[in-house]
């Protein structure tokens, strides 16, 4: 669910209410980042509307893939000592794209931190909050209240913010589909697989993300690296 900046007031299934001062980019980051802001629900600034999804995550179709994908990155980026591997609830932040959004996972490297194309932000309190900047890689699991949002609004804004690769993930089928987006000049491009295996630039390896039926015939998702 979206809605613009400019309402008065937002209230959504009579759960949760977003204060009035919310008119713009930085003063849904200031929300955000405070204890007014509620632990469940997804709720992100794309492009001057305010998104909110209070729907529950699937367990298998969508936590189970992410934990999978966020798992085997996260040993891949520890091996590789190239930076750091955020899971789920990072908040990600880009001015000039008008972009405040909690990705499935992110990926910044050393490179970008020092290069300042991406900054951590410190919290009021202590420790850090928030990436700002271009990432060089985002993961999007996509879940039924999220195809629009993923494929469409998302695909745009993380190319407007610079955001170097894109992962998108559907699991809700009989077979897991994983596509890595290559940012391009005007747009984002699908990599070609080669032989049931997709490469990704920014990792240097190929991936491939299939499934199996746990001993309770629940589905069970591997991530394999070449």
């Amino acid at each position: 669910m979206s809605t613009t900046s400019h309402a008065s007031s937002f209230v959504f299934e009579d759960k949760v209410a977003l204060p009035t001062s919310i008119r713009d980019m930085e003063s849904f980051r200031q929300w955000a980042r405070s204890d007014e802001c509620p632990e469940g629900g997804w709720f992100s600034y794309l492009g001057g509307e305010v998104w909110v999804d209070l729907s529950m995550e699937q367990l298998f179709s969508h936590n189970r893939v992410k934990a999978e994908i966020t798992a085997v990155l996260v040993r891949l980026v520890k091996s590789q000592q190239r930076g750091y591997l955020f899971a789920d609830r990072a908040r990600l932040s880009h001015i000039s794209a008008d972009l405040s959004t909690e990705p499935d996972c992110l990926f910044v490297s050393y490179e970008s931190v020092k290069d300042n194309r991406a900054q951590l932000i410190e919290g009021a309190d202590e420790g850090y909050v928030e990436v700002e900047g271009s990432p060089d890689m985002v993961l999007e699991i996509i879940s039924p209240t999220s195809v629009r949002k993923d494929t469409v609004r998302l695909r745009e804004l993380y190319h407007r913010a610079g955001v170097a690769e894109y992962w998108l993930v559907d699991a809700r089928e009989d077979e897991p589909r994983l596509e890595i987006l290559r940012r391009e000049a005007n747009e984002y491009a699908p990599v070609e697989p080669q032989d049931g295996w997709t490469p990704s630039p920014v990792f240097g390896r190929k991936f491939q993300l299939r499934v199996t039926l746990d001993p309770l015939g629940h589905p069970d998702y591997t991530l394999d690296v070449g």
